[in-house]
């Protein structure tokens, strides 16, 4: 009777999970120093695979076994494991679009790994963008002018809600972006609206769906359009008035040649695909 009261009490203060927990390093232990060394069993690459979430994007694909060229133990994907590589990435650092990853401290928010050869570990998202300049502006030394945008911002989305926005298709966080820093070179409006892209655009698409063109009786082009370059040149007018059979006054009298629908649409001579050329219809 003492006796099985004595197991009773051994069971409840050793179950079955504790002792497995404490067999189980054991067990490991021993196999370990039974195997051979050459074995792959005692290959890192074969813990790693074990461990491998997924296969890398194909730009990464030669990591695949070298975990260590992008994880740090403890602490995971660090960006100065990321700069070692893309540090000298000149094309990435020097093109106005992407110039502003030398002053950005994190590389995960933006770039996932191990979804897949076929997949680009890249996912723009213009939001996470402006809540990391914001965490750095936090983060970073507060004194001087960087410490009072922090406090202009602060105190900015403190006092704006989702009535005072430009439209329904950007948020708050993605409106303290300053466009131009990024695409200012591809605006197709050459500044002539200034630099509020947001106040017209959304940052999934540069089509405004709700953009409704004035009609073809229009005579206000020069309100939204400049004319290019070659419209300057001598020779300008006298090709029109060869090629259409009219002549503006003004290179800002774009209606009298284009029709609305499209640039290379011309009045008298549309644009033909197949040909790459104007082909008058007189």
């Amino acid at each position: 009777m003492g006796t099985t009261r004595k197991k009773s009490a051994i069971r409840k203060k050793w179950p079955a999970s504790r002792i497995l927990l404490f067999a189980a390093p054991i067990g490991f232990a021993i196999v370990w120093m039974l195997t051979p060394a050459e074995s792959a069993f005692k290959k890192p690459a074969t813990w790693q695979r074990m461990t491998n979430p997924g296969q890398l994007s194909a730009a990464h694909a030669s990591l695949e076994n070298d975990c260590a060229a992008c994880h740090t133990p403890v602490s995971g994907v660090e960006a100065e494991n990321c700069i070692s590589c893309h540090a000298n990435n000149v094309s990435l650092l020097q093109n106005q679009p992407t110039a502003f990853h030398a002053n950005v401290d994190t590389c995960t928010d933006c770039h996932l790994e191990h979804q897949g050869r076929g997949h680009r570990p890249t996912t723009m998202d213009h939001a996470t963008l402006s809540r990391l300049g914001l965490r750095q502006l936090n983060d970073g030394d507060q004194s001087g002018e960087r410490e009072q945008v922090r406090r202009q911002l602060q105190v900015w989305m403190a006092h704006v809600g989702d009535e005072s926005l430009p439209h329904h298709r950007i948020t708050r966080d993605e409106l303290i972006l300053n466009c131009v820093t990024c695409h200012g070179n591809e605006d197709p409006h050459v500044a002539y609206f200034g630099d509020g892209c947001a106040n017209c655009h959304e940052t999934s698409a540069w089509n405004i769906p709700q953009y409704i063109h004035p009609s073809s009786n229009s005579t206000d082009c020069s309100q939204c359009h400049k004319a290019p370059p070659s419209h300057f040149m001598p020779m300008f007018m006298s090709m029109c008035a060869k090629m259409l059979g009219k002549k503006p006054d003004s290179v800002k009298q774009c209606y009298v040649c284009h029709e609305i629908s499209a640039w290379n649409n011309m009045k008298g001579a549309p644009w033909h695909k197949k040909t790459m050329s104007h082909i008058p219809s007189r």
